[in-house]
């Protein structure tokens, strides 16, 4: 483990290194902290929040709030995280972020009250940007040891979100027949323990390997390096992105549930869709080394549309799998190809300001997605008519992103 601000080549010279002997085990260590930042602590919640909505009587509104409480926590964590990383290295960020979304899931396993769950949704928000942004900086630097598979390295990181997501396709299910079989008051309840008490596993597992890489503060980047203009659409054609998918992974269970669709069937449909955000990390690889520019983005943005339309537009199950397996393999490599497009066109030390300056933006759109979506829902069209707004999001996002030229 790199104590001081050994560069990523200092680095590579130590022949006990993992992150030189090991890229692969150690970018796959690194993709748990995607797991618990996205898979486990946001995305667990659309299969929660049937149960949620039916026992505490919500609307779509206010469904939909709880995620954007977690997205507005993202939104202060992704504010925070550069200067929590300069002042303690990205390792302590990483794992100290993933203890305390761990904890944070628990205790909305505690209470029942709308205010205090909002809370407890911005508190584990915060701590998922601090996981997010340092795991991104952690896989980035790692790329860099490692060239000629960077793009394939950076996917497997984000592409350990899918990880997070099979986890919470079994784990709730299990845990909310449990909860009823008991007699459990709140069923729901069990299920975030048992979410939480997973991320704390998936942390020991994740910290030894994180530490073979250098995530060691750089006093270049304590100057930040990264300018904000030339990357103009590529930061639109995020921030619609993040506008955009955020309502189908907030909406599409509970619109499945509508549908008519059985509980057995919706844990394939959801597991279905993790496994292929694990696969995209190989899918789209080739594509993030080839391109310099807002390329990627545009395509993936684009696809991404179409998949989240077609629920929207039937309820045939052939379909409805095809949108789930289209949407799982694209949507993470869209933060890949933010990742991959910062790599490309400005100098090690102000990735992390640049991977933060994306994330924020990204945080912004979440923040609006989800309320915006579930208001719409609770009108005329009902959640149909909101995932039609988030496919237009998302394809306003590809068009955007189109005109990110490589610097």
């Amino acid at each position: 483990m790199s104590t001081g601000g050994s560069t990523p080549t200092e680095l590579a010279r130590e022949p006990r290194s993992l992150a030189l002997r090991r890229p692969f085990l150690t970018a796959f260590a690194l993709s748990l902290g995607a797991a618990i930042s996205l898979g486990l602590s946001r995305f667990s919640y659309a299969l929660l929040l049937p149960p949620m909505r039916a026992d505490l009587g919500w609307s779509y509104l206010m469904s939909g709030s709880m995620n954007t409480a977690n997205a507005f926590g993202y939104f202060i964590g992704a504010l925070i995280t550069p200067a929590l990383m300069r002042r303690c290295g990205a390792q302590r960020a990483l794992v100290g972020g993933a203890v305390l979304a761990g904890v944070f899931m628990m205790l909305s396993g505690l209470v029942v009250s709308a205010e205090l769950l909002l809370a407890q949704r911005v508190l584990a928000g915060i701590a998922s940007a601090f996981i997010f942004i340092a795991g991104g900086v952690l896989a980035a630097r790692l790329s860099l040891l490692h060239p000629q598979r960077a793009g394939l390295l950076i996917g497997i990181y984000y592409g350990g979100t899918g990880v997070g997501i099979v986890l919470s396709a079994l784990l709730v299910p299990l845990a909310l027949a449990a909860a009823g079989a008991h007699g459990a008051a709140h069923a729901w309840q069990s299920a975030w323990v048992a979410l939480g008490a997973v991320c704390l596993l998936a942390t020991l597992a994740m910290a030894l390997p994180s530490g073979h890489i250098d995530g060691a503060p750089s006093a270049a980047g304590a100057h930040g390096g990264f300018r904000l203009r030339p990357f103009g659409f590529g930061l639109a054609g995020y921030f619609m992105f993040g506008v955009g998918y955020i309502g189908y992974m907030t909406f599409v269970i509970a619109l499945l549930k509508e549908q008519g669709m059985g509980a057995g069937t919706i844990t394939w449909f959801y597991s279905m869709l993790g496994v292929a955000v694990m696969a995209s990390s190989r899918i789209w690889a080739p594509m993030l080394d080839r391109y310099k520019g807002g390329q990627s983005m545009a395509v993936l943005n684009g696809l991404l549309g179409l998949a989240t339309m077609l629920p929207a537009l039937t309820a045939a199950p052939p379909l409805v799998f095809a949108s789930g397996m289209l949407f799982g393999a694209i949507f993470l490599s869209v933060v890949a190809s933010t990742t991959a497009l910062v790599r490309h066109n400005v100098p090690p030390h102000a990735w992390s300001s640049g991977i933060s300056a994306f994330t924020t933006v990204f945080a912004l759109g979440q923040i609006i997605g989800p309320a915006v979506i579930g208001w719409i829902a609770d009108g005329p069209g009902g959640l149909q008519r909101g995932l039609i707004y988030s496919a237009v999001a998302l394809m306003i996002g590809a068009m955007l992103a189109s005109r990110q030229r490589a610097l």
